[in-house]
């Protein structure tokens, strides 16, 4: 029975992979973009930041679980070198203010947060008491990441546009929080499962918006929305992103891709 649930668990963790490995990708129009016009054009850093921080997250928990950890460091290794190489296209390409502006934002949550995590749970922590820390920690971050798409469903609202709220976006990463929900069920591991039964029942209120407005007749003409990255920030990906648009809104989540 152990080894059927483990299966099960391999097969939803596989497609968890295939889906964030899209999502992870998902940005490269808009890095394509930057590239071909030599100017990040008011794009944001922060999706991109906050989804390395995220994969780096789950990538520490999964070596510190060990167990059945290898589709987690598969997505988040892979998320770790996409999400780098977009943020030095975008700190070659920006401004010097934006640049600046995006290398605290590093120096901050990337290397002195999870630097002082990192001590904090090798040091005064060991076993299961420090896989629960770090869970939780992964736990508490990708749920608010998830409450992300809070602001773009205000917005929908508000303008009655769904300009800023991709369809396809918004499905892919319901079905990729629907992957690792299982995923972390069949396994018992509901750090894991968790943050994605958030994720999920953002995904399903996107996907009902976009189907109530998508043939309104919006109030204001709404502004161009950056095609970013749905990080997801999903969470194992959590590490996951979640697009965004030069006012901070921002769609889907699972930050990471767990």
């Amino acid at each position: 029975m152990a080894m059927h649930r483990e299966s099960w668990a391999f097969v939803f963790g596989l497609l968890g992979n295939i889906i964030s490995f899209g999502v992870f990708l998902a940005p490269l129009p808009t890095f394509y973009q930057i590239y071909k016009k030599k100017s990040t054009e008011g794009f944001q850093s922060l999706p991109y930041v906050v989804a390395l921080f995220s994969a780096m997250l789950w990538i520490y928990y999964a070596f510190v679980k060990r167990e059945a950890a290898l589709l987690l460091i598969t997505i988040n290794t892979f998320g770790i070198v996409v999400e780098t190489i977009y943020l030095a296209i975008f700190l070659f390409y920006a401004p010097r203010k934006p640049r600046l502006q995006t290398i605290k934002l590093l120096l901050l949550l990337n290397v002195f947060g999870f630097g002082a995590m990192l001590l904090a749970t090798l040091y005064l922590s060991k076993g299961a008491k420090r896989l629960a820390i770090i869970g939780w920690i992964c736990l508490v971050f990708n749920i608010s990441v998830f409450a992300a798409p809070l602001f773009i469903i205000r917005r929908v609202i508000k303008t009655r546009s769904v300009e800023y709220m991709p369809f396809t976006l918004s499905m892919f990463l319901t079905i990729n929080a629907v992957m690792w929900f299982f995923y972390g069920l069949l396994l018992r591991d509901y750090y894991v499962a968790l943050p994605n039964t958030l994720g999920f029942l953002f995904g399903l209120v996107q996907m009902v918006m976009y189907m109530m407005y998508r043939n309104a007749t919006p109030l204001v003409e709404p502004v161009k929305a950056q095609e970013l990255n749905g990080h997801i920030i999903d969470v194992v990906k959590m590490g996951t992103m979640v697009p965004s648009d030069p006012n901070h809104a921002a769609t889907g989540g699972a930050v990471g891709k767990v």
